[in-house]
């Protein structure tokens, strides 16, 4: 392997198929460019579904999926995406690429049939959105109550939990045995547990964010979940991100795709439980100094803002405080430009994570002054 070639090797004119648990059979797709600078491949779906493949001769006449479904309009379902080729895909074949144009598309997982899935569910003239009957999107208060109720959905096998503040990996893996994609949000939340994770054989895909409580021995071992081909960490204990990467680095050339990053300290973590604005530490786009001055700009404004609610006269400076950390933000990115659509609605969440402690502080209803503050802010902002 060299580092102009992909991991796991594949070519432009590569067919490739994996089962679909959308279709409940299997599908195909064609390779059709590889940028080796941005380390993606362009992938084009082919609107086929049947049984496991051997060679490029059992697709037949062989066509790209074109979407018509809601407002596609015909376009191909063609798609950049990490040109780490999956375990789970295989290579049946090559055909000269069907399409020679480049795609704009991007999309960090390979499709694996959803959206031909959807096209079919479409082209039978129901015009309600297709859902994975066997995936579960809930916050965890929700996955919780269904649990104390015995209501837990049979046959789940993906599940998105967001919203964690505490969650027991062990009771989660008792309760859906059977997952293949697990991904578990929190906002500096717990997990407990972590090591049961590795009960769950079938498991190719694990994303976790935001979540803490795990340690190295809690990693997932290539051992216990050979399927495996999706690990996605992001705000997680530095010693964990440290021994994830370590034990699942040597895989990627067997199928992999490893993302591992916004590895964290204990010291860090408590430094930050009332910092909203702590996922740009380490944001690829955002300077470090922008960073630590925004962060500064935000507690100077929370200081001010909280000082004037709870004066016991009122000075009516909530509108200049506003104008103050609009200009000090447009100081900050007119030097880099890293305030973007993302960075501009965590600001005025910023906003509102103040406005809210504040309310706490000060026992009383602070709509008015919310809305004095963001006018502030509007007044002046290029962001």
């Amino acid at each position: 392997m060299t580092g102009d070639q992909p991991p796991r090797r594949v070519a432009v004119g590569d067919v490739v198929a994996v089962y679909s648990e959308a279709l409940g059979a299997w599908t195909a797709s064609q390779v059709t460019g590889i940028d080796a600078a941005a380390k993606c491949v362009a992938v084009l779906e082919l609107d086929w579904s049947g049984p496991a493949p051997a060679a490029v001769a059992d697709l037949g006449d062989v066509q790209p999926l074109r979407l018509t479904h809601h407002s596609w309009g015909g376009t191909l379902s063609h798609c950049n995406h990490g040109w780490v080729l999956p375990r789970s895909f295989t290579v049946i074949g090559s055909l000269p690429p069907l399409v020679t144009e480049p795609s704009y598309a991007y999309a960090s997982v390979w499709g694996r049939g959803e959206q031909l899935a959807r096209q079919r569910h479409w082209d039978s003239g129901n015009r309600e959105d297709w859902a994975a009957p066997y995936a579960l999107t809930c916050t965890a208060e929700e996955l919780a109550a269904q649990h104390t109720r015995g209501t837990l959905r049979a046959g789940v096998k993906h599940l998105t939990v967001h919203g964690i503040t505490r969650l027991d990996c062990a009771r989660l893996v008792a309760d859906f045995p059977d997952l293949t994609r697990l991904s578990l949000t929190g906002d500096l939340g717990t997990l407990t547990s972590a090591a049961a994770l590795n009960r769950l054989p079938l498991l190719q895909g694990l994303t976790i964010r935001e979540l803490f409580g795990m340690d190295a021995s809690d990693c997932l071992l290539p051992r216990h979940v050979p399927e495996v081909e999706e690990v996605w960490l992001d705000g997680i204990p530095a010693d964990y991100a440290a021994a994830m990467r370590k034990i699942w680095r040597p895989h990627v050339r067997h199928g992999v795709h490893l993302d591992v990053r916004g590895a964290r300290k204990p010291e860090w973590v408590a430094a930050n439980a009332t910092n909203p604005l702590r996922d740009w530490d380490g944001r690829e786009h955002i300077p470090p100094t922008g960073y630590r001055k925004a962060v500064a700009q935000y507690k100077a404004t929370r200081d001010a803002f909280l000082a004037e609610v709870t004066d016991g006269e009122h000075h009516g400076n909530i509108a200049e405080i506003g104008r103050t950390f609009g200009a000090a933000l447009n100081a900050l990115d007119s030097r880099s430009l890293f305030i973007e659509t993302v960075e501009r609605e965590e600001l005025f969440d910023a906003l509102d994570f103040l406005v809210d402690e504040a309310q706490t502080v000060a026992g009383r209803d602070l709509t008015a002054a919310r809305a004095v503050l963001v006018e502030g802010v509007d007044s002046i902002r290029d962001w």
